[in-house]
């Protein structure tokens, strides 16, 4: 294999996963390691009660994301996660839908074909995830979550050109699937700020992504059953250790399935949120027991993608939303 680790070697590539698991000495441009994501964040009241939880139990929240779409979110609603995200100064991630197991297409139903679920299908749901994030944007939402190629490349091309705020966050989900410091190194390339790894990767895994890329690594530390369903709460020091800079998230094994969610489910998302505040009060307790010299980021944070103030329509300044307006009204 000597040839192939060697061609590795010239791509500036790991040769192989790094087994001697070596602090990562790269950081968030605050100089920290780590920062504490909350996944499933459904609704607007969800928000509510998760950021009312953490502040009870003193568990500091830089990020908070979503998994069924702005798609499903009215105006109203949007409008409420960004000024609720803007007043706490968490960024709020929101998915960009819909995808191919929310379409009239049977093939990602297939037994062997689980992955194409999540990929836009077709060209007309390349627009229609290009339109969820316009949309998202324009309530003032600077963080959105992608999970297919295309989207993420054209999304990051809009954003160069213009057509999407410079400061939009693009967070790539856990089921992108990518696996390995390549194909990660290739989302990287094609614009995702932070890139959410498969939850059972090894520590060894890990450390030879970070190697390969200079993004931040989000990861759960407990992963809901579809995704695994694994604890990894006694490696959380190793995980931002090895992998630094690095989005610790806490999801929830043993909970119903929440996507899509609406307000037939609020009530069961709001303690499922209120839960996963728990389970990163346990975590964060972990990783301060065995790595407490682990620096955390400040919270609010210059480069999160905390919501911004929309304009008003009468302003003269220049704005996505009055630009998303017009075409409306067109």
């Amino acid at each position: 294999m000597k040839n192939t680790r060697d061609f590795l070697a010239e791509q500036h590539l790991p040769s192989g996963d790094l087994s001697d698991l070596p602090t990562s000495h790269k950081r968030f441009p605050d100089g920290g390691q780590y920062r504490v994501e909350i996944p499933s964040i459904e609704h607007p009241e969800t928000l509510a009660a998760v950021l009312q939880e953490a502040a009870l139990r003193n568990v500091p929240i830089h990020r908070v994301s979503q998994g069924s779409g702005g798609m499903l979110c009215t105006d109203a609603e949007l409008a409420d996660f960004a000024a609720q995200g803007r007043a706490a100064g968490v960024e709020v991630s929101l998915f960009a839908r819909p995808t191919a197991a929310w379409d009239t297409g049977a093939g990602s139903a297939a037994p062997t074909s689980g992955g194409l679920a999540t990929q836009a299908r077709g060209a007309e749901q390349l627009v229609y995830g290009l339109e969820d994030i316009q949309r998202i944007a324009a309530s003032g939402l600077r963080s959105v979550l992608v999970t297919d190629a295309g989207v993420l490349s054209l999304a990051s091309a809009m954003r160069e050109s213009g057509l999407l705020p410079a400061d939009l966050v693009i967070k790539v989900s856990v089921q992108m699937g990518f696996s390995n410091p390549a194909s990660i190194r290739i989302a990287e390339s094609l614009g995702a700020d932070t890139y959410n790894v498969p939850t059972d990767l090894s520590l060894a895994q890990l450390a030879a992504i970070r190697a390969a890329v200079d993004i931040p690594i989000d990861i759960y530390i407990e992963s809901p059953d579809d995704l695994g369903g694994f604890l990894r709460y006694y490696e959380i020091a190793e995980i931002v250790r090895v992998a630094a800079p690095v989005y610790v998230k806490f999801g929830l094994r043993n909970s119903p399935f929440l996507y899509p969610s609406g307000s037939h489910l609020s009530e069961l998302a709001i303690r499922l949120g209120k839960e996963r505040v728990r389970r990163a009060e346990m975590g964060l307790n972990f990783l301060e027991r065995y790595y407490p010299e682990a620096k955390m980021s400040p919270l609010k944070a210059a480069d999160l993608g905390i919501p911004q103030e929309i304009a008003r329509p009468d302003s003269s300044e220049s704005t996505l939303a009055g630009v998303l307006a017009e075409g409306r009204s067109a």
